[in-house]
């Protein structure tokens, strides 16, 4: 018996029109090539310039880099093995920019990498709306800064990049995670918060407890959540440094009329944050309301690899997500583009000089699609219409001999004679 094979769950085609997976609205190619586009064109403005890194990395960069203990490595990593070398489809991109800029002695050439990056992510969860096994991700990295005016430039980008799409209806969440000298200092006095409430928690919290309990801080248990209520703030744990740079920051984002609000157990999903931590949301997206987040990551050189700290700072966004975000804002996207005339031919001459004439006007610059099945000629009227074209061109064996092509506008129905040779500049000046 003959398989019929389907993608795999998790994963969606793209099609040149828009498709529905797993009761999910999949837009067409040419939507996402104007979003990717719109977010390129975004980058560009704020003087990004573009980097795409292997989908494949070795196990060790993303375990050491994202962090062994978060969820990402623990549970969600599609990882295999050939030969001695392990291998991992990336689960996300700062880790293997920050591998780039070091493998390639970016920070040789002076001055600021300022990276962005569009591409396909892999993540073994669960899919839900706007979560996928295969996503694809977006988003950028400012490495070799640690002045608080680059942490304010990447949320003004990130703001800015959802703004040109007219996603307004956001909320920014905001927080300071300290510096590596303290933070312990926070853990200690969390775990002593938590350690009377062990027996209410989960057992993923639990193994957190020991290991890192700032990551409970980012539980979606509700009845974790109203327990840390009456938790420490980490703020009032955190270094003076990090406090100036903090108020700083809000300054910044005070100046460019950026509205946030400050979120004391805002610690991200990732191991390699420190000091600024943001995420922005919108209500319109599903209960995973994030649509973007990142912050500062001065320590994940130095976890990779590198002799010393690269300050460094940067967001990810899911395109997926910001689908979902479009379409609840009702937001036309292109839909796939129609030829600009279709050639019909009555004959056998007439297929093979249609063959021909398309590709002189192909080289011309204009959309041209004729019929590829030997169909009649009301077969292949219906197929223009079915591909809209605004106009035809229609030559038999008399236009052959007369050197003259009927022209066909669809949508009034007007039909005029124009010589084969004037066809390219009457088409182009429709």
């Amino acid at each position: 018996m003959k398989t019929s094979f389907q993608n795999i769950k998790g994963t969606f085609d793209i099609l040149p029109e828009e498709t529905v997976s797993d009761g999910t609205t999949i837009a067409g190619t040419e939507a996402w090539l104007f979003v990717e586009s719109t977010i390129r064109e975004v980058m560009g403005r704020f003087n990004f310039q573009e980097i795409r890194t292997p989908i494949l990395e070795p196990t060790e960069l993303i375990a050491r880099g994202v962090g062994q203990l978060t969820d990402i490595v623990s549970k969600e990593m599609f990882a295999f093995e050939r030969g001695d070398t392990h291998y991992v489809l990336r689960p996300e991109v700062t880790a293997p920019v920050m591998r780039a800029y070091l493998q390639h002695h970016l920070g040789q050439k002076g001055g600021v990498q300022k990276l962005f990056y569009i591409g396909p992510c892999f993540r073994a969860e669960r899919p839900q709306k706007g979560r996928y096994r295969q996503f694809h991700q977006f988003g950028c990295e400012v490495i070799g800064s640690g002045d608080v005016r680059a942490d304010a430039e990447v949320i003004a980008l990130m703001t800015a990049i959802y703004r040109a799409f007219g996603i307004v209806d956001t909320k920014l969440r905001l927080n300071t995670l300290g510096d590596e000298q303290s933070r312990p200092r926070y853990r200690e006095a969390l775990r002593a918060y938590l350690a009377p409430y062990v027996n209410e928690l989960s057992p993923t919290s639990r193994q957190r407890l020991e290991a890192n309990p700032l990551r409970i801080l980012d539980t979606k248990d509700e009845k974790e959540r109203r327990l840390l209520e009456g938790a420490p703030i980490l703020i009032e744990y955190i270094d003076e440094a990090s406090r100036a740079q903090y108020e700083e920051l809000k300054a910044l984002l005070s100046d460019l009329d950026i509205r946030y609000e400050e979120d004391p157990f805002l610690v991200r999903g990732l191991d390699y944050y420190t000091r600024t931590a943001f995420e922005l949301e919108s209500a319109h997206v599903g209960a995973q309301s994030a649509l973007a987040g990142g912050g500062r990551y001065d320590l994940l050189a130095q976890e990779i690899g590198s002799k010393e700290p690269v300050p460094s700072v940067g967001f990810a966004a899911g395109m997926e997500r910001l689908f979902l975000a479009l379409a609840a804002e009702g937001t036309p996207l292109p839909q796939p583009k129609a030829p600009d005339v279709f050639l019909v031919a009555l004959g056998d001459e007439a297929v093979r000089w249609t063959f021909s004439e398309a590709q002189r006007l192909r080289e011309a610059g204009l959309r041209v699609a004729y019929d590829l099945k030997g169909r009649s000629m009301k077969a292949q009227m219906r197929e223009a219409n079915r591909q809209n074209a605004p106009v035809t061109v229609i030559v038999g064996k008399d236009e052959l001999a007369s050197e003259r092509a009927q022209v066909k506008i669809m949508a009034s129905g007007e039909q005029v004679e124009i010589a084969i040779q004037d066809l390219i500049a009457y088409l182009k000046g429709l």
